[in-house]
């Protein structure tokens, strides 16, 4: 991905100072987040609960207020430079529709942090929280994804934060507060069908955005939509029971097989229309 020199966003805290993998002042090793990590997607456990057991110890919380992005860390100042390209796309995008977008901030962490959703943790991988607009993410994510799930490429980790910023795009259309409207009167099977058509609109969200920086930065190099794909199908639900040894059970599926992941952000690449991505009038996912 061409991203150099390209501008980087101001919507960045880094919180990273506060501290390591906190477990009661023990490390948390990549094998162990994995672990969480995979067992809280197919299970639906709380991953802070998992690491618990795992490590014994209870995740401690960073404190601390946000500190500029040193000059020479190379892999956050790529992550800055992602969030601004989705800024420029989606206040366009927005613009274009006769809104205004309200951009999020991204959160840099380690280990464990205070969100207004909750404790967020390392082992949940990237997430967004829509109670106070923020997307989160350890750096660490990135190793996992390339070393234990088999994705690697700088534009499999692009693909990573437009997918988070997709969810802040559903929560600025108020999609997200007619999602949990409907999961309140649902049942669990119900609730995760849902959840799979959020997730996938996400996706294809990403897609959107990187047909409108392509269109508009050339930001594209060969093999960074192989990466992307690539990236998606290793997160997709079937996938990481498979790689638990689990049987693939659909029922408990809260993101969406590997196929669909692919086929939306394939969606949103293709077209670049928020209008392709509607996720929950398909009848077929």
């Amino acid at each position: 991905m061409r991203w150099e020199g390209n501008r980087e966003s101001g919507n960045v805290e880094d919180m990273r100072h506060g501290g390591g993998f906190g477990l009661g002042g023990r490390t948390i090793g990549i094998g162990t987040l994995v672990i969480a990590l995979v067992g809280g997607a197919i299970f639906g456990i709380n991953p802070l609960t998992l690491l618990g057991i795992l490590s014994g110890a209870p995740v401690a919380e960073q404190q601390g207020q946000p500190q500029p992005i040193p000059a020479n860390d190379t892999l956050a100042r790529f992550v800055s430079t992602v969030l601004a390209d989705t800024e420029d796309v989606w206040t366009q995008l927005f613009q274009q529709g006769g809104a205004r977008y309200d951009q999020p901030r991204l959160v840099l962490f380690r280990g464990a942090i205070a969100t207004a959703c909750g404790q967020g943790q390392s082992a949940m991988g990237p997430f967004y929280c829509p109670a106070d607009e923020k997307v989160y993410i350890d750096l660490d994510f990135y190793e996992t994804l390339k070393s234990r799930l088999g994705a690697p490429g700088d534009f499999a980790q692009a693909y990573v934060i437009a997918h988070e910023v997709g969810h802040h795009v559903q929560q600025e259309l108020g999609i997200t507060e007619r999602v949990e409207g409907l999961r309140g009167r649902a049942g669990p099977a119900e609730q995760n069908a849902l959840s799979v058509r959020l997730e996938l609109q996400a996706d294809c969200f990403a897609g959107v955005w990187a047909h409108h920086a392509q269109n508009a930065r050339q930001v594209l190099e060969q093999g960074d939509v192989e990466e992307a794909m690539n990236a998606a199908a290793r997160i997709g639900d079937d996938a990481l029971q498979r790689s638990s040894g689990r049987a693939v059970v659909p029922e408990s599926f809260t993101h969406g097989t590997s196929e669909q992941r692919q086929r939306w952000f394939a969606t949103g690449l293709r077209t670049g229309s928020v209008k392709a991505c509607d996720t929950f009038g398909a009848r077929a996912l």
